[in-house]
């Protein structure tokens, strides 16, 4: 399906990561944004705001983030395509309903404009340090899908990514931006309408006698109903059965938790995606994601001055987190080298699937700025000593 013209801003622009990817949400579709405002992520919905009466969007500022996350998971349920935006302690506060969202497979999005913490923190500067925040914030077992612009342009396109995946999948998606991100402006090409693919919400085709909202389908995806269109269902947060009923036994428990990790872990690899460059042959790989990434590129470039067979994977995608090539390359490499603007988490990713065969190298940076890639540079030039 194309793209509906009324929410795409065709053409050459200058824009910041926050402003690209609210113009990626309207390409995609989105209707109905729920938030509250918090640094470093409020110019989003600002952009959206003043572009959604345009489209006939609903823009709705809540009272808090527990809330904001309330709305778009009700929203969803309408047929709507929504989305959240937040930053650090929102993004904590949103956690339980995204559970909800989680457990009720509602399709949205939720972006996080990540900014140092722990707490308050540093507001209007850069972090990454709620990545494990989005594969295990709220509780329970759930597998989330997440993704990680390096720039304005990649903060458009993968927030259309995001919302196709959620429909495809039925579940929440997190594009896990960061302030830098978020706050440079850079040149952001908006193509045609008729040029941008996007995943519609797929409606079931059955009557409403026949329809169940959780049935297993093959794909382990259930089919969807809009609240309004004569579906008599129920859906809840409580373990369900196939009609949404609640039904508390380990029976139910295991069908309903199984699905909901199979219908992401068995398409992982139609999901994971990444650049991968230079690993043939390398004797460390350069790991990372985000703003870091292209800190990473000039201290991978120093070192290979210095004669370091260096590769690179930057993660586009860094939930699922790609298992098998990383356990592929630790087969060959000494070392992965991974730079992030937090004390060490995907890095711990990293050496669980190298899993003692390669080596796993934090270069850390507590938040505020990036990294000197002379830090980086170093870490490289040190696992091959």
């Amino acid at each position: 399906m194309k793209a509906d013209p009324a929410g795409v801003l065709t053409g050459v622009h200058y824009l910041d990561g926050d402003f690209a990817c609210g113009e990626g949400a309207m390409a995609a579709g989105c209707r109905f944004v729920a938030g509250y405002p918090i640094t470093p992520s409020t110019e989003v919905v600002e952009r959206i705001s003043r572009r959604f009466p345009m489209m006939g969007g609903t823009f709705i500022q809540m009272e808090d983030e527990l809330a904001s996350m309330a709305a778009v998971v009700g929203a969803a349920w309408t047929g709507t395509k929504s989305m959240t935006v937040t930053s650090g302690p929102g993004f904590s506060l949103m956690m339980e309903n995204i559970g909800l969202g989680a457990m009720m497979e509602t399709p949205c999005v939720v972006v996080n404009v990540q900014r140092g913490g722990p707490s308050t923190g540093l507001p209007t500067m850069a972090g990454q340090a709620d990545m494990m925040q989005a594969r295990w914030g709220s509780h329970g077992d759930y597998e989330p899908i997440a993704l990680s612009p390096r720039s304005p342009q990649e903060a458009f396109d993968f927030t259309i990514d995001a919302f196709n995946l959620a429909e495809q999948y039925r579940v929440p998606v997190f594009v896990m931006m960061d302030e830098c991100v978020g706050h440079m402006t850079e040149k952001v090409v908006i193509p045609p309408a008729e040029e941008i693919e996007i995943v519609p919400r797929k409606l079931t085709e059955k009557p409403p006698g026949e329809y169940l909202p959780y049935q297993n389908n093959g794909n382990k995806v259930p089919e969807f109903a809009r609240a309004g269109d004569g579906y008599r269902f129920h859906t809840t947060g409580l373990t369900h059965d196939e009609r949404g009923y609640p039904e508390m036994s380990e029976e139910c428990q295991e069908k309903n938790v199984s699905r909901l990790l199979e219908k992401i872990r068995g398409s992982a690899d139609k999901i994971t995606r990444f650049v991968e460059n230079e690993t043939d042959g390398a004797d460390v790989v350069v790991l990372s994601y985000g703003i870091t990434a292209r800190v990473a590129r000039m201290g991978i470039d120093l070192a290979r001055k210095k004669g370091v067979k260096v590769g690179e994977i930057r993660l586009e995608v860094v939930w699922p987190f790609p298992e098998k090539r990383i356990r592929e390359l630790s087969k060959k490499v000494k070392a992965f080298v991974v730079p992030e603007i937090n004390y060490g988490q995907m890095v711990l990713e990293v050496e669980r699937c190298a899993a003692g065969r390669a080596g796993a190298i934090l270069v850390p940076h507590a938040g505020g700025g990036v990294h000197d890639p002379e830090s980086i540079s170093s870490a490289i030039l040190g696992a091959v000593k």
